[in-house]
């Protein structure tokens, strides 16, 4: 992967998500697109749902299975009268680094990566671990197609 630079850094705003959340590992990562695709049909649906954005959090990344929890999810204005099976989840106002994700949805684990991996270690930022990181599905991404307005933010301390 060529070098990955943010594209803008971005004071997020505090937020509340619902969606459907399950808990990962390193082996069992591969299993998030299912979770998407459970999402799909209650996307624009949901009570007091804010925007048409979608979201995938990383969270709970510093338990000791080594593990990650993660969610599918949009932004609501409320958290009442949830489809079954949905979870909710406040986000705090972070400074984050957004990065543009060019290409299908199946390699964002290599943006993601790059950031991981070359860019947070050369940056002189820290990252804080709640959330983990954010991708953030835009109006523009398809889901049918996997194609579109996908971005990652990174919620950085200086």
């Amino acid at each position: 992967m060529a070098h990955i630079e943010p594209t803008h850094f971005e004071d997020g705003e505090p937020m509340l998500l619902v969606g459907l959340s399950e808990r990962y590992m390193a082996a069992t990562a591969g299993d998030i697109p299912s979770l998407w695709r459970r999402m799909v049909p209650y996307l624009d649906k949901i009570p007091g749902q804010v925007d048409r954005v979608a979201y995938g959090v990383v969270f709970n990344m510093a338990a000791s299975d080594g593990g990650f929890d993660y969610m599918a999810g949009v932004e609501v204005s409320h958290a009442d009268a949830l489809p079954g099976g949905f979870a909710s989840l406040s986000i705090l106002a972070h400074r984050y680094a957004v990065f543009a994700h060019g290409g299908h949805v199946s390699k964002l684990k290599d943006t993601i990566g790059a950031i991981w991996n070359e860019w947070l270690p050369a940056s002189g930022y820290k990252t804080s671990t709640t959330p983990g990181l954010l991708e953030r599905y835009g109006e523009g991404f398809n889901p049918g197609t996997g194609l579109g307005d996908i971005e990652v933010w990174v919620p950085v301390l200086s």
